[in-house]
């Protein structure tokens, strides 16, 4: 399949330019999108913000998303250019988290259940005209609602630990008030942050240091709790 510019580059994943309406985004070592476009068409369908899905060309590889192409930054490039303060994207991703988990389950028999997205986090959201978008779905799967809770913010804890982190002094306080926004939802429990971790250990993008800073994580989101 011809590809455009290459516009970015992620842990499992480039992003190249089709054209002015559409981009590629082609995984390095997945063998199938077939559950990810499953779970955002679903999710799409009951108005959460995805990018919308284009038509697959005849050559494409089951590596491929063809995704419409959004105009904006992404979260945590307006957290870093100040054009955004950290109560607001707490807000934000506190909201998109209530909506997402708002939405019963597609394949779960447990009515408790919600879709989880499971990566969502500043560097995963997009800053659009018409709003704010949730870019990457490929982690998503249904579960408790706390779980996803707890997986946004130790990640958020984990980048305000790294110490190469650009973003690391800003991520603290975005952590505390994502914290005090998800509360009236339940926040994050010991139990919940338990499978968070035990989680993002097992995933085999992370580096080594940080997946060392996990139990640092887990003990900053408790001791940043309200």
């Amino acid at each position: 399949m011809h590809t455009g510019q290459l516009l970015g580059s992620g842990r499992t994943a480039d992003v190249y330019a089709l054209d002015g309406s559409w981009v590629l985004r082609r995984y390095r070592d997945r063998t199938d999108t077939t559950e990810e476009l499953a779970v955002m068409s679903y999710v799409g369908a009951f108005g959460f913000p995805v990018p919308r899905i284009g038509p697959p060309a005849a050559d494409a590889r089951p590596t491929d998303l063809v995704l419409q192409r959004l105009t904006g930054p992404t979260l945590a490039e307006a957290l870093l250019a100040g054009r955004l303060g950290t109560a607001e994207a707490g807000a934000l991703l506190a909201r998109l988290l209530r909506e997402l988990h708002g939405i019963p389950p597609r394949v779960s028999a447990n009515p408790e259940d919600s879709v989880l997205n499971l990566e969502l986090h500043p560097e995963n959201v997009m800053l659009t005209e018409g709003g704010a978008v949730v870019i990457d779905w490929s982690t998503a799967a249904e579960g408790p609602p706390g779980l996803d809770r707890a997986m946004s913010a130790l990640t958020l804890a984990r980048t305000a630990l790294g110490p190469r982190s650009p973003a690391g002094a800003a991520v603290r306080p975005l952590l505390t008030a994502l914290l005090g926004e998800i509360a009236e939802d339940g926040g994050a429990s010991p139990a919940d942050l338990a499978l968070a971790r035990a989680r993002q250990r097992a995933n085999p993008y992370l580096t080594d240091r940080e997946r060392d800073c996990l139990d640092g994580a887990v003990d900053l989101v408790i001791g940043c709790a309200p």
